[in-house]
């Protein structure tokens, strides 16, 4: 896909949900909300939202942004896939 084609589809800035899921540790969901808010600072953490899996040994973590450009998203999918605790990225 080019770059003139996720241009089309995303408008920058815009409300962008990122999810990442993984073993439900206690200190899980701070790593996820450290990880992005390095990446987008001014998230509130009103924004973080964590839902367990049903028999409660994952949890999914999700953050939503205002995503400022196609290249800030890459480089917290790029961190967060990076990051050995983090099983799946959405």
């Amino acid at each position: 896909m080019s770059e003139d084609t996720d241009q089309q589809l995303l408008e920058f800035p815009c409300e962008f949900p990122i999810k990442a899921m993984g073993h439900a540790d206690a200190d899980f969901a701070e790593q996820v909300w450290s990880i992005v808010t390095r990446h987008a600072p001014e998230t509130p953490t009103e924004r973080l939202r964590t839902t367990p899996s049903r028999k409660g040994r994952f949890v999914s973590v999700t953050v939503t942004i205002e995503a400022q450009s196609r290249a800030q998203l890459d480089a917290i999918y790029q961190e967060l896939n990076d990051h050995e605790r983090v099983l799946m990225t959405l």
